[in-house]
């Protein structure tokens, strides 16, 4: 009986078992000397006897040990009393100490995601902390140099001041992205939604990027030609960001007589899919994880040479996250990327 009886309740039962053999044969003597013994007064009394302690210990028990346990979650600090339910107290040892165990795993893993989480905070502040100091040393040298009287020189002057103010341009360039990523992580950040066609989008990202792109006599192309429209729901100038730091990005580390491809390609009845491949530089396997993370640079020389506030990528994840929508990327060091993001597809 006691093999098949739950657990939790073996040793309640077991215990009352006991106290109503010991007072059932204490009843039993003592009717059989006062010769009024009868077997079925004995039975009632002994299955009544059974209930009632079965109940009583079982409740004391339980309330018992949660008022125990919860006073070692209220003297811990880093455990949260809250968290800890009567509805999980069992006077089954083996049941109480696995859920023990159970919580103690969670608050292992709550702490170690903590870690994570202060070590990142920590790179963050300290990538911020580079990217805003070298343009305002930058500034901050060409500003001395002419108060030390360079000024007099008009020709000094006018290059120097040109060249404060790129510093200038790099420190709000870095702010508005750092502002923009902020909204979006918090969502704060509202998206406007319109019909519109991404091909003539497309082109008009390659129309503003393409001095750029003639500078290292990369071509910006289409995979084929698109003689229809293709319309997308989404935000048309959060989708232009996207587009354009995707294209930058490959010009950037695109390679001298290079191309950049862009496709658009229809996945299912209401998606579709943006490829922007190049035949660059291409990614080592070891940065992908990280390569949507703010300030995170592959290249450190190549990007500080290059520009950029080094948040292009985070937040193109963002703006795309923020449409529920997918971004992928794919390769290969020393042969090319693509990255490739859906949209919704309208008729």
């Amino acid at each position: 009986m006691f093999e098949k009886l739950n657990k939790t309740y073996r040793f309640t039962a077991l215990t009352a078992t006991y106290i109503t053999l010991a007072l059932t044969l204490f009843l039993g003597v003592f009717l059989y000397v006062i010769s009024v013994f009868n077997v079925w007064h004995v039975v009632l009394f002994a299955s009544g006897c059974f209930i009632v302690c079965f109940a009583l210990i079982q409740y004391r028990l339980e309330r018992f040990i949660y008022k125990r346990i919860k006073n070692i979650y209220d003297d811990i600090s880093l455990l949260d009393a809250t968290s800890f339910s009567e509805k999980s107290v069992s006077t089954d040892m083996e049941t109480l100490t696995k859920e023990l165990g159970r919580f103690a795993e969670n608050k292992k893993i709550e702490i170690e995601t903590l870690k994570v989480r202060e070590n990142y905070r920590k790179e963050f502040i300290g990538n911020v902390s580079h990217e805003l100091k070298t343009p305002l040393f930058t500034v901050q040298g060409y500003i001395l140099t002419l108060l030390d009287g360079a000024y007099k020189d008009k020709t000094v002057r006018k290059k120097y001041l040109k060249r404060a103010n790129k510093g200038v341009e790099r420190l709000i360039f870095i702010i508005k992205d750092l502002d923009m990523i902020t909204k979006l992580e918090v969502g704060g950040l509202v998206l406007e939604k319109e019909n519109f066609n991404i091909i003539k989008l497309i082109k008009n990202v390659f129309d503003l990027l393409e001095m750029k792109a003639t500078k290292k006599n990369i071509s910006l192309v289409f995979d084929k030609n698109y003689k229809e429209s293709i319309k997308v729901y989404a935000d048309q100038e959060r989708i232009q960001q996207v587009l354009t730091n995707l294209i930058v990005n490959s010009i950037k580390y695109g390679k001298k007589d290079g191309t950049t491809e862009v496709s658009v390609e229809h996945l299912i009845k209401n998606k579709v899919i943006i490829r922007v491949t190049d035949n660059g530089e291409g990614i080592e396997q070891e940065h992908m994880p990280r390569l949507f993370e703010r300030f995170y640079r592959v290249d450190k020389s190549g990007s500080r040479k290059e520009g950029g506030s080094g948040l292009g990528l985070s937040i193109v994840k963002h703006i795309v996250d923020a449409h529920d929508e997918k971004i992928y990327v794919e390769s290969q060091h020393g042969i090319g990327s693509e990255f490739s993001f859906t949209m919704e597809k309208t008729s």
